[in-house]
Parts: C-alpha cells; sequence; structure tokens
C-alpha cells in the first residue's frame, strides 16, 4: 500500500536505515513528521546537512568535533598522563556523562572484528602507539564487553605494555553484550572507578 505512495515510501526506507529503527518505527516516524509543520521538516533536513558538513574527526583523538583539536584535547586541565581507549564517540561520551575520569581520550573509531573484514590496520593503533610517547602513564582500556571488544581489548593491551605503559580495564558491572552508550551514568561511573590491570 506505501508503494503507491512513493515519496512517503522513499522517506519509511531511509528511516529504517537507523540502528534500532525497524519498519514500523519508521512508518510511525513518517506519520509524525508528516503531522508536523513543514518548518519542523526544514529545520530537521538543515540539522542533518549541517551534521554532515561541520562535524569531523579530532586530529590527535578522532573524536567528533567541530573545531579540530577537539575541546577534550585542548583542556588544559585534563591529565595528560591517563589516556582512555573507547570504540566510538558515543562510548567517550558516556564515560564523560559519569564524570569519573578526566584524562583524555583515543577513539579507535570500531573493533577487530575479522568476519566483518576489519583488522589492525583499519582501526586507530598507529596513533594510538604514536600517543604512548608523549608521557602517558596508564591507558584505560574501554571497549565493550562483547567478543569483539575484549579482543580489541587484549590487542591494544598487548601494544601498549610493549610501550612499557600501564593497562587497566573498566571494572566489570557494565553486562557482556551491552554498550556503553546505553548504560546508566552510576554504573559507567563504578566501571571507572574500580578499573583493574588486563
Amino acid at each position: 500500500m506505501l508503494d503507491s505512495i512513493p515519496s512517503f515510501a522513499r522517506l519509511v526506507a531511509e528511516l529504517a536505515k537507523f540502528p534500532g529503527v525497524g519498519k514500523k518505527t519508521a512508518t510511525r516516524l513518517a506519520f509524525s513528521l508528516l503531522s508536523r509543520p513543514e518548518s519542523d521538516a526544514e529545520a530537521l533536513a538543515g540539522a542533518i546537512l549541517e551534521l554532515h558538513r561541520k562535524i569531523g574527526f579530532c586530529s590527535i583523538c578522532y573524536h567528533m568535533t567541530e573545531n579540530d583539536p577537539c575541546p577534550i584535547c585542548t583542556d588544559p586541565t585534563r591529565d595528560e598522563r591517563l589516556l582512555c581507549v573507547v570504540e566510538q564517540p558515543q562510548d567517550l561520551l558516556a564515560i564523560e556523562r559519569s564524570r569519573s575520569f578526566r584524562g583524555r581520550y583515543h577513539v579507535l573509531q570500531g573493533v577487530l572484528s575479522p568476519l566483518d573484514g576489519i583488522g589492525p590496520d583499519d582501526l586507530r593503533f598507529d596513533e594510538l602507539l604514536a600517543r604512548l610517547d608523549g608521557g602517558v602513564e596508564e591507558v584505560l582500556v574501554a571497549t565493550n564487553f562483547t567478543v569483539e571488544g575484549d579482543a580489541t581489548a587484549l590487542y591494544v593491551a598487548d601494544l601498549v605494555r610493549a610501550k612499557g605503559v600501564r593497562v587497566t580495564r573498566l571494572a566489570h558491572g557494565i553486562p557482556t553484550g551491552s554498550d556503553l552508550e546505553f548504560i546508566d551514568d552510576t554504573t559507567v561511573h563504578r566501571a571507572v572507578e574500580n578499573r583493574r590491570e588486563l
């Protein structure tokens, strides 16, 4: 039935491409957008275009930013001896929300996943190693507690230990198979505070 309304079907198909959005949810979102004033649709479209035009990745930590280097990398109150390694920018944001870490970050922009064809050369490992020469004393590995996250954590640990730097891992308490961005702030805070050697 939706195929008879091509513009509506196209919107549903585009919305359904987002993670966690199936066809039913995409259809509800499309109906919601249709019921709003055209100015709301223009504002949404403008925000999406602005996102793509203005946001890039920090040349130091690879977090998303409008200014390079990012505000975290240029913050003089951050402890340069502590470096937290995360998979994606949303993981960095989850740790920041917990207010438990005052060091700097390194975003790998993914995890090792041989089944998906993602190997060490596809992630920001070389850049991580280069940063360890700048006085870093501890690397907190904050990858997700998944098979790929754990494999990536072990790979990072081996690289970091070879440089003579202490390696810690987030404490468990975060459920296995979960993503940091969906964990409550208190749980993330406890996991950072109770990190352990890896």
